[in-house]
């Protein structure tokens, strides 16, 4: 540190030592630690006690930046409790499950009082008073219940607060900022715009009148404390991407990041030129370390996850005190009953099976695909320069089908294979023999899974009388796809002019736009549970089996909740993937008396078969 800098902490440790900071300055500064990092690792930790500061503080030992002046940045928000924020996480969950994520899941419930805004380190204990003295001031004419009125729009949803009732909260802001300039030399931006709660935005307009029915069961009287909270975030990574490590990662080489399950990572999405594929270059949050890190042992999570929560201020209300206890009940039977998001959200699925009867349903892993056998390569190795396909190898398929684009869309969107067709004709003929009646079939979007139910529709006898339903809902998790976007999959008119017999009546849970890129697990998963359903509700009602031909994540991800089971571990779910074999089955029937689905034994036997090794004629010629 430069003379001047030192200087300034050691007045501001001066000035400190007359208050209740030493408590938690002094330890650090006892192991040695100099004074700016030492309030830097409190800032950072919500200065909740010296021992997490100091673990702060040893993990960010090779942290680049842990002598740089940067402060956090901090926000004010107005945020529910009680039986109004459960109603709220219901509808959070429920909003997400049947509608997919929107920009509302990135924070929690809450009504922005005031932007984010810098305070320096030293200064944060000045903030907090700040937060203590205008909620003293504002207790007694700060409304006992805030009455919240839902608003839609094309792209938004969400609960207004009532002029009268916003004109004291923007007071309580005001007053926020004014002490917090005072105390903590501060510059705050009250919120002065209309004071709303978000319920959901910018989500696909056809999930509008879905939202607004979900959004209508959550009342706004219910009994609810209000409590103004004070969180931090890093400045440096705002526009970043937030990934959290689902294993744990020994690095290889030098520039390579340690995970620890659990650790957050920040991911520039723009800065990953030197990237090679499958891996990211990304900042983790507990070192402050920067370099490489394999994509695929992370999950995409909320930006909020990283914040720090610093104080809050709980407004007394009038509340009828038995009604508080029941409050505290129920959210104590909550917490014991239903563990955190999922299984609230499966008592939809629960319901729809006591409303379908007598159905099956078969899930099928489409066929060997091309690439599995010839690598990442294998459109380089069959296509002439002037961008014509051909066949190297017998197991490549005799032609490809047409495509509006070039042939380069079927590098991530791969055929199947030749033996990839038989296994496919094989499992269908034996359907055919087991006697079972197929009413309908749907399939994911990828061509090796529409190429495998119109093969198995074939051997069917049904490939003229019965139409593919295409469910880009149930399409491979998009995080183990290779590259940064969706891939280009064809579309349903090029799928007919490709000859498969694709339905353009069907409407599917989710269009093919909606597919996002590196979606979370929890994305994945729930996104499954959705399209299941609503494959189940398009069935016809009389006794039949539906044949869903997808990718072996399907066998798990769509059958789990059909059964009424929560998803896997995300890690566990991995580790059973990979032992799906081609043409993999899982069948499901339903229980006549007690209305519930059953895993069973599938119609037909495994197709078990071994590898073949390329094999070359030259090196049987004398010399070679």
């Amino acid at each position: 540190m430069a003379a001047g800098e030192t200087q300034v902490y050691a007045k501001v440790n001066s000035k400190l030592k007359g208050r209740s900071t030493p408590s938690l300055l002094d330890p650090l500064l006892g192991m040695g630690f100099p004074a700016h990092t030492a309030l830097k690792a409190l800032a950072a930790t919500g200065r909740k006690t010296a021992e997490e500061a100091a673990e702060w503080l040893h993990c960010h030992c090779n942290d680049p930046s842990l002598d740089d002046p940067i402060p956090q940045e901090y926000a004010l928000f107005l945020c529910p409790t009680g039986p109004l924020l459960e109603k709220l996480q219901e509808f959070w969950r429920e909003s997400k499950r049947q509608c997919t994520k929107n920009r509302a899941h990135e924070v929690f419930p809450h009504i922005t009082l005031c932007d984010f805004f810098t305070c320096e380190d030293q200064k944060v204990e000045c903030l907090y008073e700040a937060l203590k003295r205008a909620g003293d001031r504002m207790l007694g004419s700060f409304p006992s219940v805030v009455p919240l009125v839902l608003h839609s729009s094309i792209s938004y949803l969400g609960f207004f607060v009532t002029d009268s009732h916003a004109d004291v909260i923007r007071e309580f802001a005001m007053m926020f900022a004014t002490e917090a300039a005072v105390l903590a030399d501060c510059t705050v931006k009250p919120c002065t715009k209309q004071l709303h709660l978000t319920l959901a935005h910018k989500f696909y307009p056809h999930h509008q009148r879905t939202l607004e029915q979900l959004a209508r069961a959550v009342h706004p009287g219910l009994s609810c404390q209000w409590t103004a909270t004070l969180y931090s975030r890093d400045m440096r990574f705002v526009h970043y991407q937030t990934l959290r490590a689902l294993f744990q990662y020994k690095p290889q080489n030098v520039d390579e990041l340690p995970l620890t399950p659990g650790d957050h990572l920040f991911v520039d999405p723009t800065q990953q030129e030197e990237a090679s594929e499958g891996w990211v270059i990304g900042v983790s949050q507990r070192t402050g370390c920067r370099g490489f890190l394999p994509e695929n042992y992370t999950e995409r999570v909320r930006e909020c996850d990283t914040w720090v929560k610093h104080r809050m201020y709980t407004f007394s209300l009038a509340m009828d005190l038995n009604s508080r206890k029941d409050g505290d009940a129920s959210s104590r039977r909550n917490g014991e009953v239903y563990p955190p998001q999922r299984p609230r959200s499966m008592g939809s699925i629960q319901a729809l099976q006591g409303a379908i009867l007598r159905k099956s349903v078969l899930v099928v892993r489409h066929g060997e695909r091309v690439d599995q056998i010839f690598g990442k390569s294998w459109l380089q190795q069959c296509s002439t320069p002037d961008g014509k396909y051909y066949r190297p190898d017998l197991n490549f398929p005799c032609s490809l089908p047409r495509r509006g684009n070039s042939i380069k869309d079927f590098e991530n969107d791969p055929p199947l294979s030749s033996c990839g067709i038989f296994q496919s004709r094989t499992a269908g003929e034996a359907l055919l023999s087991s006697g079972i009646q197929i009413t309908s079939v749907f399939t994911s979007p990828a061509l090796r899974c529409v190429q495998t139910a119109k093969h198995i529709l074939e051997e069917l006898k049904l490939e003229k009388k019965m139409k593919i339903k295409v469910e880009p809902g149930i399409y491979e998790w998009t995080k183990w796809e290779a590259g940064k976007t969706t891939p280009t999959l064809m579309t349903l008119d090029e799928l007919k002019e490709a000859n498969f017999n694709v339905s353009t009546d069907y409407r599917p849970a989710f269009p093919l736009a909606s597919l996002m890129p590196a979606e979370s697990y929890e994305e994945y998963v729930d996104r499954c549970a959705v399209s299941v359903e609503h494959i189940i509700s398009c069935c016809p009602q009389d006794m039949g089996v539906t044949l869903i031909v997808g990718h072996g994540s399907a066998l798990d991800s769509c059958i789990r909740p059909l059964l009424g089971l929560p998803p896997r571990d995300s890690a566990d779910f991995a580790q059973l993937v990979r032992k799906i074999p081609s043409l993999g089955m899982c069948f499901c029937e339903e229980n006549k008396e007690g209305g519930k689905w059953e895993l069973v034994a599938p119609p037909v036997k495994t197709l078990t078969h071994g590898s073949n090794s390329a094999f070359n004629w030259k090196n049987w010629i004398p010399g070679n």
